[in-house]
């Protein structure tokens, strides 16, 4: 077995690597890239990030393939068509102005699969393929609709027509989404509104269910864009597998307060179960932020609400394969970079500078975690 959560410095850059391996065909990398030197180009930041990707492929056993990886850039703008010429590997890809705000201009989140089969659908999904599951990763969707309101109208209707094409649905089949917004004070209202309209199209309502999400502010190259969005889903998935969390104790249901994303999901196979855990701050169980203008007190409690959660999963944060944090002040970096390092050492995580939907919230987290299991009744992974 291997060691499940490791650092590895390379030239210029470091490495945090989380390993899931349940003795089963299918191992999990999940890793965080980082540029260690603030002092040199973007150009030759994204190098030594990609560099040390590079020669952790040679590192990893069972020669992992990428899923989906996410750059994190300081400036879009003049960054990502870098990134985009830079990178020719197959995979899904999110590139998003989210700066590290560990002082360099790039980070990189990467997910791997061992012995998997790859390809590109003919509209534009990543698939994964193995067993009975074709999972679908799609990643910097976006549009030039006159509002944030049209764009995420129309990313959403596009989404469920590359979803139907491949034999899925938004309801049935999608786990996870990412929403971007640029600008998210002025126009987190319009994405909130679209989403709200097109799920209740699709028979998503309080009712019956949401989906896992995270709407955060964030940045693509061209200022049109005010929002754009990542995905999951996974076709061949069976009712059963899927299960939602809610953490009463801790949290209310989003739908109180007018938004419709559910606070984590979590998917059962044979060997594993995957935990999803949508962006979460810190929150009251009557929707209220808790500890306004104090980052310390947020972070311990947005903790709490991420832990009972997981608990909820029977997971711990010891399952945890990777975390996303966001800022919406550069000044608190230090501190909540601190806390982390103490409580979650070489596990993997980045921090960046991301404004939460509500101006209270000086900090809010995502994560995804693996847990190993024995539930022959499930299908296979």
């Amino acid at each position: 077995m291997e060691e499940r959560t490791k650092k590895i410095e390379y030239q210029n850059a470091r490495a945090e690597v989380f390993c899931f391996d349940a003795g089963t065909e299918v191992k999990e990398y999940h890793v965080m890239i980082h540029a260690s030197s603030a002092l040199v180009t973007f150009e030759a930041q994204l190098e030594a990030v990609m560099t040390a990707y590079t020669e952790l492929l040679e590192q990893l056993p069972g020669k992992p393939q990428a899923v989906f990886k996410r750059y994190f850039l300081s400036d879009a703008a003049n960054q990502a068509d870098h990134v985009i010429v830079s990178d020719m590997t197959d995979c899904a890809k999110s590139i998003i102005e989210q700066a590290p705000l560990d002082g360099t201009k790039v980070a990189m989140w990467v997910y791997l699969m061992t012995n998997v089969a790859t390809s590109l659908t003919g509209n534009g999904l990543y698939k994964v393929s193995h067993g009975q599951f074709h999972h679908l990763w799609n990643g910097s969707a976006h549009n030039l609709a006159a509002n944030s309101e049209y764009q995420t109208r129309l990313l959403f209707n596009e989404y469920n027509m590359q979803l139907l094409e491949e034999g899925c649905t938004l309801a049935d089949n999608c786990i996870r989404t990412w929403l971007f917004v640029n600008d998210i004070d002025l126009n987190y209202g319009g994405v909130v509104r679209a989403r709200n309209q097109f799920f209740f199209t699709q028979g998503l309502t309080v009712h019956t269910h949401f989906i896992a999400s995270t709407g955060i502010g964030g940045r693509q190259q061209d200022p049109n864009v005010l929002s754009q969005m990542d995905n999951y889903a996974i076709g061949g998935l069976q009712p059963e597998q899927r299960h939602f969390l809610y953490a009463p104790t801790h949290l209310n249901r989003t739908s109180d307060y007018g938004v419709s994303f559910e606070r984590g999901t979590y998917i059962d196979y044979a060997d594993r179960r995957h935990v999803f855990i949508s962006g979460t701050a810190s929150i009251n169980n009557k929707g209220e932020v808790m500890y306004p203008r104090d980052v310390v007190k947020q972070t311990h409690r947005m903790w709490e609400n991420v832990e009972a959660l997981l608990n909820e999963a029977e997971c711990s944060y010891d399952d945890v394969a990777e975390m996303v944090v966001y800022l919406r002040d550069i000044a608190d970096y230090q501190t909540v970079r601190q806390l982390y390092e103490e409580r979650f050492g070489d596990k993997p995580f980045v921090i960046v500078l991301a404004p939460v939907c509500r101006p209270g919230w000086l900090v809010e987290m995502e994560c995804m975690a693996v847990k190993a299991q024995q539930m022959p009744d499930m299908p296979a992974f």
